[in-house]
């Protein structure tokens, strides 16, 4: 039963509705101005103002704080049910991600710090693209909560993509620089790490959206159910197993999974695994190395397998709680030192491995066999 309200209690219920939308917004504030000039900080290197968005993250911690102790007084003092308890919960929940925010503020920050010293000798305007991109997603995101506005929140929702999209470019182009060598080898990390951030602001503006579509709809996505399994495969240099492994996982033709992979430390795809995976009609020599950051959906993947030694040292930036680890402990043949047969023989011998693996690990997840579930051929 409902607890009964008159006109006092009603305003008192709307004033502290109006008090936590109004910190959310400032909070927000806080959030877009600290990108923008982070951002300007990149184009200028100007380490004063990098420094300043460093230490302004303390506001953002601190609107945090307040806004925590605002909702937990909302909850006891009005005992909220149906939309006022969504609205309490999604502002909560909106919190935390908005704090989130403003912490790859500060990482971009200090990335800009650490590339004040160097000579780029590159154009930065893809970066302020995919800013304009990421950072209106953000205040839309809260506009959308503030104002019970479910179409711009599906609206802001659907940029997400553009922005996975363009850090994808970026940083093809930031590899690509580097091997021209018009890039620094110590410029590489912080600008990937600038595009990474930017992306992940959008992750975050997204998350704002479901949260404001469950407050204003009453549908919260993130418990809807999945249609598939997402599987990542992660070695040292995305230069050998992991192709291998990504190749196999494809071959099974099943269209409840999505096998992707990646490495620590990108390097070329070795010659000789293009050759093994050539003859199986694999081609992957148009398709870059990439590091884990650059995997889209990132926050998405189920399973995350490492392989040969490096692989073990990935670990997302903010492990889902339903991210399961695996270490396939597969000898990396591209280190193998040997004649042409020997060779030959030790990839045919990890191809065999993976194939193995890759099999019972979707049969585990099935409860069925790979092929009879689903009908795939298999990889020859």
């Amino acid at each position: 039963m409902s607890t009964p309200t008159t006109p006092h209690l009603e305003a008192a219920l709307q004033r502290d509705i109006d008090i936590i939308r109004s910190k959310i917004l400032d909070m927000a504030r806080l959030d877009e101005r600290a990108l923008q000039r982070a951002m300007q900080a990149l184009s200028t290197r100007d380490r004063q103002l990098a420094y300043s968005v460093i230490l302004c993250d303390q506001d953002v911690d601190a609107l945090e704080t307040e806004l925590d102790r605002l909702c937990l007084e909302f909850i006891i003092r009005h005992q909220p049910a149906a939309a006022h308890l969504r609205f309490v919960y999604s502002a909560s929940k909106i919190v935390n991600e908005l704090e989130r925010i403003g912490d790859y503020a500060e990482s971009m920050a200090r990335q800009v710090l650490a590339l004040s010293e160097l000579s780029l000798g590159v154009p930065l305007d893809d970066f302020h693209e995919m800013a304009k991109l990421s950072v209106p997603m953000v205040h839309n995101a809260v506009r959308a909560f503030v104002d019970k506005n479910p179409d711009l929140a599906r609206a802001t929702m659907a940029s997400e993509p553009l922005v996975n999209q363009a850090r994808d470019s970026l940083n093809a182009r930031l590899v690509a620089w580097r091997e021209e060598e018009r890039l620094p080898l110590e410029a590489l990390p912080p600008l990937m790490n600038i595009a990474r951030r930017l992306e992940r602001v959008s992750d975050q503006a997204t998350n704002v959206c479901e949260e404001a579509l469950y407050f204003t709809t009453g549908q919260y996505l993130r418990h809807m159910p999945h249609d598939g399994y997402r599987v990542l495969f992660v070695d040292a240099s995305h230069g050998c197993l992991s192709r291998m492994a990504e190749a196999i996982g494809i071959g099974l033709g099943s269209p409840r999974f999505t096998f992707m992979s990646a490495g620590v430390d990108p390097r070329p795809v070795d010659p000789q695994t293009l050759r093994v995976l050539g003859d199986r009609g694999v081609d992957v020599s148009g398709q870059p190395s990439r590091t884990v950051g650059q995997v889209p959906g990132l926050d998405q993947i189920q399973v995350v397998v490492s392989l040969g030694a490096g692989g073990e040292r990935f670990m997302p930036e903010r492990p889902a709680k339903k991210t399961v680890g695996l270490d396939w402990r597969v000898a990396n043949p591209a280190d193998l030192v040997g004649t042409p047969g020997e060779v030959r023989a030790a990839y045919d011998r990890a191809w065999e491995t993976l194939t193995a693996h890759v099999r019972d690990l979707v049969q585990a997840i099935t409860g069925k066999d790979a092929e009879e579930s689903h009908g795939e051929q298999q990889p020859t």
